[in-house]
């Protein structure tokens, strides 16, 4: 079994050959179907542990809920994990210390509170932060740095915030929210940091995207989506009409 350090090197080291695909995991279950499937590196979408914990997505998951559940996929697989930290649980650096013990070598940490943009020197102040505690754990920790200018704020300082946290210690930019191939081209060429973006229906290809520049693609939540629909549609359908038809395609 591989050392969480020689983990840690591993997922570095896919960060150097896109692109990095990575379908994202909300439990121990879905982590090993996904690592099954080929997967070289799994990622977790904190919506999906929300949900599979039971409450709501950016805010109602607490850092024991979200720690124990990434203790659990780590455990369950053999490949490098990176886990969406959302922004950090509070105290940043007692959170990265925590998933750090629970396996875990990558981090997002993202510069959004409550769906509101945080000041990009705070999030810098996240990022060194995370740096430093895991410096202290001795893992070289890959950090996803998350700006959601393209969610909930001006995207024109996209650009900007990345300079800010390529300084403070950032090892990629992730830019959920953006899926037209020329902003693509156009981030990858001025971002200082490789490009993270987030697909679902209707983006571009992955071969697009890695034409494009992009080092790493993930879905988000899509999967999860798709699997509770599953489950709310196959339910539906055995309470009312007593029929599996939902089911016959899958």
């Amino acid at each position: 079994m591989s050392t969480q350090i020689e983990l840690a090197a591993r997922l570095r080291e896919l960060h150097g050959q896109p692109p990095l695909v990575l379908p994202n995991a909300w439990d121990a279950g879905s982590a090993k179907a996904i690592e099954a499937a080929g997967a070289t590196a799994i990622a977790t979408t904190s919506a999906g542990v929300a949900w599979a914990a039971g409450v709501d997505d950016a805010g109602g998951l607490d850092l024991t809920s979200a720690t124990t559940a990434l203790r659990e996929i780590c455990a369950a697989v053999s490949v490098p994990v990176t886990a969406d930290i959302e922004a950090g649980y509070g105290d940043v650096a007692a959170t990265v210390a925590s998933v750090i013990e629970a396996g875990v070598v990558g981090i997002n940490l993202e510069d959004s509170t409550a769906r509101v943009l945080d000041d990009p020197a705070v999030h810098g102040e996240r990022i060194k932060a995370a740096r430093a505690a895991a410096v202290a754990a001795g893992i070289d920790l890959v950090i996803n740095a998350r700006t959601d200018t393209y969610l909930y704020g001006d995207r024109t300082g996209t650009i900007e915030r990345a300079k800010v946290y390529a300084d403070a210690g950032a090892d990629v930019l992730f830019v959920p929210g953006v899926v037209d191939l020329p902003t693509i081209v156009e981030l990858v060429k001025e971002s200082p940091l490789p490009v993270n973006v987030m697909v679902g229906p209707g983006a571009p290809t992955v071969s697009e995207l890695f034409e494009a520049g992009v080092t790493r693609i993930s879905i988000g939540p899509a999967i999860t989506v798709a699997a509770y629909a599953l489950a709310t549609a196959a339910a539906k359908e055995l309470l009312t009409s007593g029929t599996y038809e939902s089911l016959t395609a899958r």
